[in-house]
């Protein structure tokens, strides 16, 4: 394989893309070398099919704390569990790539990026972003790419591709976004209360860059790409559609309107476990065979269910809950609940409800960064717990799984913005998000809750935050936008569209989407309906506290501030106790 290298230049910095020399075995190997930056990103897929009803992608990142000129913290001394960082970045990185392929791929495919260098002020999660994407285009693994992503920042009122990490400090916005030539299919963003237009602005200035680096991307696959594997889509067996649309599909249709969510999925769970009774009654070749086909009748009575979903919704224009389509469910808002914590909140919108508790502590306790990042310590911690019984199932409880870790870092991300400056109110502060209750939209119920608890804990923010999940069914070229949605609606909808904010603007944003992009026109719409929703939910929440106590909890360590004048400090340097 002959060895190939090109350079670009985007927006004042370098790219630099090799193939064929390293790792040549992988399906597809790129290195991506961004002015010190260097990620070696690989994408490899199985052979044959595996025997799921999902896709089974992995995508890692992996950080080699020598890129830094670091050796690692521990014990061992030697990378480990993957921080919170590497997890999050990960996440941002399958989150695009994964609606890119075909519906019933179920080829396993595993995308590693390896950090071997890393210049804080040029991006190695977008390098990975932008490496994972090639290594899948120029590899023989079926991908309907290109797709690429870069951070928008806003400072002093300029709107910069990529910022260093000093333009980073100073911008009041940071959007993440991604997405194909075509259009976005992914955000994330955290931002000092700014108005929807001006996101809308960063937006596409955004995905402008977008299409640059998918040009980019084309002319290396011109040169680069393999030829694709020949694959089969899964596929339900027609004897096992007939019998389920015979027998079953009515009535689970039927059930889908149950407004309760217990009873709703009770009653779909038991016509499916009969619709697998009668598929197993079937002449099949052998019990292999039969095991298959009654697990088929399982995903294909699951897809009546998504698809009557979705008709209520795009047609009818009622929800399974049977709400109008931007009706928020019941709030309830409370605090003080627990008596010998710092401070405590009580959020509950229809089957969603957490409790956040705060707690404060010195300075000294902020977490500790042991990552690839220049941030060495955190002084606020949102933290999200997302126990099975929330859901009424049994299940592990441990560590966190990326889902807890990305969640908890949207929490943050829209509470930090509002948080009083460490020379304002001197401790390390932590917010413990228990999610007691799950329909859907729970990490933006965690925001609300936090926004209560670290008010009642006596932390003086600045504005009050509040969050809402919006939701979207597209049926050919029309659309339906959803707020506040519940778990239904996620799970078989097209797009899960998170807006935190106060009442002055958006503080957090985080959007993923299972088709293959979104137009701005739908990005302004479920803007303008998120605003309406966050307006309702601020309501109810000031209702029950209104400002930040003016103290905070007797059971919170106090803090003192000593100043010393620079004219009365004496150093005396000597030895023997002199």
């Amino acid at each position: 394989m002959t060895k190939y290298v090109k350079s670009w230049d985007f927006h004042g910095r370098t790219i630099t893309v090799e193939n064929g020399e390293i790792a040549k075995q992988a399906g597809g190997s790129i290195l991506v070398r961004y002015n010190d930056t260097v990620v070696l990103s690989t994408a490899t897929a199985s052979n044959e099919a595996k025997d799921t009803d999902f896709f089974p992608l992995t995508v890692l990142y992996q950080e080699k704390m020598y890129a830094a000129g670091k050796i690692p913290g521990g014990f061992l001394r030697r990378e480990g569990r993957a921080s919170e960082h590497a997890t999050l970045t990960a996440r941002l990185i399958d989150r695009p790539i994964r609606p890119l392929f075909a519906e019933g791929f179920r080829n396993e495919v595993q995308i590693v990026n390896t950090v071997f260098s890393v210049d804080p002020d040029c991006s190695s999660e977008m390098a990975s972003l932008f490496g994972s994407s090639l290594a899948l285009c120029v590899s023989n693994i079926p991908f309907n790419g290109p797709v690429a992503g870069v951070i928008v920042a806003r400072v002093d009122g300029e709107y910069v591709i990529n910022p260093s990490v000093e333009e980073s400090e100073k911008a009041d916005l940071n959007l993440t976004v991604a997405g194909t030539k075509a259009a976005i299919n992914m955000v994330e963003a955290g931002a000092k209360e700014v108005s929807e237009e001006d996101m809308l602005t960063a937006l596409q200035i955004g995905h402008d860059a977008i299409k640059e680096l998918c040009v980019i991307q084309e002319e290396i696959i011109a040169d680069c790409a393999k030829e694709k594997m020949e694959v089969v889509l899964y596929e339900i067996n027609p004897k096992v559609k007939a019998l389920v649309d015979e027998k079953g599909a009515q009535r689970i249709r039927e059930a889908v309107s149950i407004k309760g969510k217990l009873e709703r999925y009770g009653k779909i769970d038991e016509l499916i476990a009969e619709m697998e009774e009668e598929v197993a009654k079937l002449e099949w070749e052998n019990d292999a065979e039969k095991d298959k086909m009654v697990k088929q009748a399982h995903e294909y009575s699951v897809e009546v269910e998504a698809n009557e979903v979705r008709r209520l919704i795009s047609e009818d224009k009622v929800r399974p809950d049977g709400r109008a389509l931007d009706e928020l469910r019941p709030l309830d808002s409370q605090v003080d609940l627990l008596p010998r914590v710092h401070g405590s909140a009580l959020f509950t919108r229809g089957e969603t409800q957490v409790l956040s508790v705060t707690t404060l502590g010195a300075l000294s306790e902020a977490q500790i960064i042991d990552d690839l990042t220049t941030e060495t310590e955190k002084r606020f911690m949102h933290q999200y717990n997302f126990p099975p019984f929330s859901v009424g199932e049994v299940g592990r409880m441990g560590a966190p799984g990326r889902r807890e870790i990305g969640h908890g870092a949207l929490g943050e991300r829209a509470l930090a913005q509002v948080l009083p400056s460490e020379d304002e109110f001197p401790y390390a502060i932590r917010t413990s998000a228990e999610v007691l209750e799950s329909n859907g939209s729970s990490s933006q119920a965690s925001i609300c809750a936090g926004t209560m608890s670290l008010m009642a804990a006596g932390v003086p923010i600045k504005a009050m935050v509040a969050g809402v999940a919006m939701g979207l069914i597209t049926v050919g070229d029309t659309y339906s936008i959803l707020t506040d949605i519940q778990g239904m609606e996620d799970h078989y909808g097209d797009m899960d569209f998170k807006v935190a904010g106060t009442r002055k603007g958006i503080t957090a944003l985080q959007m993923d989407i299972k088709v293959t992009g979104i137009s701005q026109e739908i990005l302004r719409e479920a803007l303008a309906q998120a605003y309406k929703g966050r307006m309702e939910i601020l309501d109810n929440m000031e209702a029950t506290i209104s400002a930040p106590r003016e103290e905070v909890s007797k059971y919170a360590p106090k803090m003192d501030t000593l100043t010393i004048p620079v004219d009365k400090i004496r150093i005396v340097i000597g030895k023997g106790g002199e």
